[in-house]
């Protein structure tokens, strides 16, 4: 039954993305200051800096130390300390900067067409810290459930994979990856790709067309819900062109009809995308089976949802 309790605004989520937006928590970590450093220092009006900072501690997020402010222990973990348990880094903060387009849910539902796109500073960073984040404890059963029944040193591409997350697990158990993404992506991520690695970053745009192959896998992490069944089959018919014969295609995605999670994703593909959505698995299998692929029945693997694709011919 609906939860009347999940009707109440997050105000604690939305203090937090404001303080990682002005710059709160960077100016605090290692180094503590007295609240008039802090509004110098960040330009954030004095009333405004006070209400929200005895907000912070009532949070228990800051706390004072003599007359100057400092993050607790434990969100100096959270959000700087990437070996605590509870870390989380800014990941959280993609959905922070989505929230206001939640908010013209209605108008969507009138119009039929997305939110008007705006690029706040930090955008694209902190939705590939959070596809990362997200992605990090998943990847090594991911990976090897991709690389069953593939040969040795397999030749694999990552489509949309600048968050080189399952890219490295892939290269650390032998194979040898392409990544494509989008240019502003691949310039961000490059710099922390270690060099030793077997992975090739191709800038370009998947809808477009993919890097020649022949390969062994291709793997779609978390793009079929972008687009809508035209962009899909196009995509799984460039992907079976770039496959050799019996190479397999992953897609590791929400299925539509497995839950509410797909369900409501699905909203969120609504707002910010012109045709994306979740899709059910008799959808994938369809589109898949034009594109000369079988497929074998979708597998719950990590806490992800995979579907297998083997091309036939």
């Amino acid at each position: 039954m609906p939860n009347t309790g999940s009707f109440q605004l997050p105000q604690e989520f939305l203090i937090i993305g404001a303080a990682v937006q002005t710059g709160l928590f960077e100016e605090l970590k290692n180094n503590p200051c007295t609240m008039e450093e802090l509004a110098v220092r960040t330009k954030i009006d004095r009333r405004a800096m006070w209400t929200v900072i005895e907000a912070l501690i009532a949070l228990k997020y800051l706390e004072y130390d003599g007359e100057k402010i400092k993050l607790t222990e434990e969100a100096d973990n959270i959000f700087f300390n990437s070996e605590y348990e509870q870390y989380t880094g800014f990941a959280f903060m993609h959905t922070y900067n989505i929230m206001k387009a939640w908010t013209q849910l209605p108008e969507v539902m009138h119009s039929g067409k997305p939110v008007a796109k705006k690029d706040l500073p930090g955008h694209t960073k902190h939705f590939i810290k959070a596809m990362s984040h997200h992605a990090r404890k998943s990847a090594s059963p991911i990976i090897d459930y991709c690389l069953k029944e593939l040969p040795t040193n397999p030749r694999v591409l990552d489509v949309g994979g600048g968050p080189l997350t399952y890219a490295i697990a892939f290269a650390v158990k032998g194979a040898r990856v392409t990544v494509l993404d989008l240019p502003e992506v691949i310039d961000m991520m490059q710099p922390e790709l270690d060099s030793g690695l077997p992975i090739k970053m191709v800038k370009g745009d998947f809808t477009k067309g993919l890097p020649p192959g022949p390969y062994d896998l291709i793997f779609l992490g978390n793009v079929c819900h972008i687009y809508g069944e035209q962009e899909n089959r196009k995509l799984f018919q460039d992907a079976a062109g770039e496959l050799g014969q019996g190479g397999q295609i992953v897609i590791n995605d929400m299925i539509r009809g497995t839950g509410v999670m797909p369900a409501l994703f699905a909203v969120n593909m609504l707002i910010n995308t012109a045709s994306g959505g979740t899709w059910t698995f008799e959808q994938y299998k369809t589109w898949l089976a034009a594109a000369g692929c079988s497929t074998a029945t979708w597998e719950e693997v990590g806490g992800r949802q995979l579907i297998k694709a083997t091309k036939v011919h």
